[in-house]
């Protein structure tokens, strides 16, 4: 085989050259530690009362911003979102989440409420749970809905 730069053609030829690309400087650098994980994170949240079709309307719209939420429960003082997360590590994943309110209150117009239930765990922790009958069942359906 031809070493060539990507996209060249060879000699004669229209057809592409085939390339050959060895370990980058970034995958010899990542160690299993700094691969990202997915994590099942709920974030519970409790305030002021706030009409209920302003509160679906926000939350319908953070999960159009915030495109891997899962299911939102919500009722006029409280809710409560599920969804995955993509993070290093658990600290990483429970930053996000204790910034994702704040962030999108603006945008999506969301309730001033407080943060006050936040749980992470990761993905084999999800499932076995599951498996054993115990934590929250599947986010079933997906979306948004009343309590």
């Amino acid at each position: 085989m031809r070493r060539a730069r990507p996209g060249a053609t060879s000699r004669g030829t229209s057809e592409r050259t085939l390339t050959s690309v060895g370990k980058g400087a970034l995958c010899e650098k990542e160690a299993p530690e700094d691969i990202p994980r997915l994590w099942h994170v709920t974030l519970t949240l409790s305030g002021a009362e706030a009409p209920l079709k302003e509160i679906r309307r926000s939350l319908e719209q953070l999960a159009h911003d915030h495109p891997f939420l899962l299911t939102s429960r919500y009722a006029n003082d409280h809710a409560e979102i599920r969804y995955w997360e993509e993070a290093r590590d658990l600290h990483d994943a429970a930053a996000v989440a204790l910034r994702l309110w704040g962030e999108h209150r603006s945008t999506a117009k969301l309730p001033p409420w407080e943060i006050v239930g936040l749980e992470v765990i990761d993905r084999e922790t999800y499932h076995q749970r599951l498996a054993e009958g115990y934590g929250p069942p599947p986010a079933v359906p997906v979306g948004v809905h009343p309590f």
